[in-house]
């Protein structure tokens, strides 16, 4: 059986490779056809292509002697375009699991058993420590999320700025087991305002909402996950004070 052929005008030159060539490339492969990729070597031939066919950008992508367009155009000609406005709980949960199995690496090797109480507490740590860090990547986007809902920060805006630092420095003292009975009390305080200004947002004031638990411009929306990093924060707040 003869494939179906597909050409790729692509720019490859020393100091520029295009991605999206490559990943036309690989969804071209994995729907089965046959690629015949061109590289575009210097300005001049690109410049020759694109007046050539009348196109402003490259990749192009032809099949069966018709042009497509670029990557985001084969996307669509395979029905494989989605949503980027979409909900998701994926940033979370990639969170979660990544936090989990080294915490269950800390208690093996440390501890030599993964259900330590040890395994407990780095895990808390490591993933109040995450999702500070995620936060910190870009502080004004977390920011301009934050302040839609908590509702400390709508008052003061000094707090969204500070919350990610001292979100990380409650994370860092649970594992480290320093300065625990101040991270305690700051786990508690931001915790609970947290967990209040979520509740209220969500189940009193019924408002569909953005999480910026994973940082600023993410999909992941404001609910029951949302909730978790903040009893999270209180419940480690309370065992660094009685444990």
């Amino acid at each position: 059986m003869n494939k179906q052929k597909a050409i790729i005008y692509r720019m490859v030159t020393d100091k520029h490779i295009c991605p999206f060539g490559i990943k036309a490339k690989y969804l071209l492969k994995r729907k089965g056809y046959f690629v015949e990729d061109i590289h575009l070597k210097d300005r001049q031939q690109v410049d020759e292509f694109k007046n050539k066919y009348d196109v402003k950008t490259t990749p192009q992508i032809f099949i069966d002697g018709n042009r497509i367009g670029g990557y985001d155009d084969l996307v669509k000609f395979f029905g494989l375009v989605k949503d980027k406005q979409a909900k998701s709980y994926k940033p979370v949960i990639a969170v979660f699991a990544m936090t989990f199995l080294l915490a269950l690496a800390f208690g093996y090797f440390i501890a030599g058993n993964i259900f330590a109480l040890l395994t407990i507490k780095v895990f808390m740590g490591l993933s109040i420590a995450f999702l500070a860090m995620l936060k910190l990547q870009n502080l004004d986007s977390f920011v301009n999320q934050f302040i839609t809902y908590d509702l400390l920060a709508m008052r003061y805006l000094r707090y969204a700025y500070i919350y990610p630092f001292a979100e990380a420095f409650v994370g860092i003292s649970i594992i480290a087991a320093i300065f625990s009975y101040l991270a305690a009390l700051i786990a508690i305080i931001i915790g609970l305002i947290g967990a209040i200004s979520v509740f209220y947002a969500v189940y009193i004031q019924k408002r569909e909402l953005k999480c910026a638990c994973v940082g600023g411009n993410s999909n992941v929306p404001l609910g029951f996950l949302s909730l978790t990093e903040n009893i999270m924060m209180i419940a480690m707040g309370i065992w660094m004070i009685f444990m």
